[in-house]
């Protein structure tokens, strides 16, 4: 057994960590709330700008009018991933799911329909992501920095416009983005999701159409889904015309790129609310580890010390009887 002055060494360091680990769940707990906060703000725009897109869409004539970033590449060979990670680490398992779920993507799509080899590049948002990224042998051909809280549009413009720039030029033909959503402080789900070209006819789940599945949102998968339920019936009943002025080529050129920018700005702020909510979590785990831990250090002190003093006093006893 130890001496009881190593155990208490010990546990005193336990308990400074402890502080330390405590003090990062306050901070992250604060920073999650304004996260969340952001997140509910604003989910229901990018929701609903989204739907807006789509009916839009619907009522554009392919054949004559069809916007660059809505066409599909007869051949994918080369693919983009922007990857959505933390700057620091201690905060669970949420870099390595993140980075998981990009790895199972790219094995699932290794190969096109020519049976040809699909090179993938990956774009990376925080420090976290680009260490492991090329700890995995991705290859990053740039890197963003991410900040710990957004507030405005503005701060993924550069990041859109570049991802935009390099589908329109071909350098890319297809564009995903890997990001965590943000469910509940205890649950976050990592996702790949198809940013371009954006696809009006596949499965909404797929893409980055419907992000986030709390139910505390007024718009949700289901909601939307009822609503387009309700769209189909009444448009057997009604027939609808719709304008666009001047064309509607300029109506999707304005508002085709703005999408993207409210997807990314609204896939970075699921990320950092289920960063922030990850962080908490595993600094609360932490704390409770440390105290569980001081309690059984705690015990084996007292052991420790006990034995100390029955010994003590049984040299004590024996020098007594020697002297007698």
């Amino acid at each position: 057994m130890a001496k009881a002055k190593e155990i208490q060494n010990r546990i005193r360091a336990i308990n400074n960590t402890k502080k330390i680990t405590k003090a990062m769940e306050m901070v992250a707990a604060t920073k999650m709330r304004k996260s969340i906060e952001a997140v509910l703000a604003t989910r229901t725009y990018a929701n609903l700008s989204w739907t807006t897109v789509i009916n839009l869409s619907k009522n554009v004539d392919p054949e004559k009018t069809i916007h660059p970033l809505l066409a599909k590449k007869k051949e994918v060979k080369k693919v983009a991933i922007l990857l959505l990670t933390s700057n620091r680490g201690l905060c669970g398992g949420f870099n390595s799911a993140i980075i998981n779920k990009m790895y199972e993507s790219i094995l699932r799509h290794t190969k096109n329909e020519k049976n040809e080899e699909i090179e993938h590049e990956i774009i990376v948002v925080g420090k976290k992501g680009l260490s492991m990224a090329s700890r995995y042998g991705y290859k990053v051909v740039a890197e963003f920095p991410k900040l710990d809280m957004i507030s405005e549009v503005k701060e993924v413009q550069v990041i859109a416009r570049m991802l935009i720039n390099d589908f329109l030029t071909g350098r890319y033909d297809k564009i995903m983005v890997a990001f965590t959503d943000y469910i509940s402080a205890s649950k976050q789900i990592a996702r790949v999701k198809q940013l371009l070209p954006i696809d009006i006819i596949a499965d909404k789940d797929h893409h980055l159409g419907i992000m986030g599945k709390d139910t505390r949102v007024s718009v949700t998968s289901d909601f939307v889904s009822k609503k387009e339920e309700k769209y189909l019936k009444d448009e057997k009943k009604y027939v609808y015309t719709f304008t666009f002025e001047p064309n509607p080529y300029v109506v999707l050129n304005e508002m085709l790129p703005r999408l993207i920018e409210v997807q990314l700005f609204q896939a970075l702020l699921e990320s950092n609310a289920s960063e922030h909510s990850a962080r908490m979590t595993a600094m609360h785990k932490a704390s409770e580890a440390a105290t569980d831990l001081a309690k059984e250090l705690k015990l084996y002190y007292n052991k420790a010390r006990q034995a100390a003093i029955t010994n003590e006093i049984a040299e004590i006893s024996a020098g007594a009887d020697a002297l007698k």
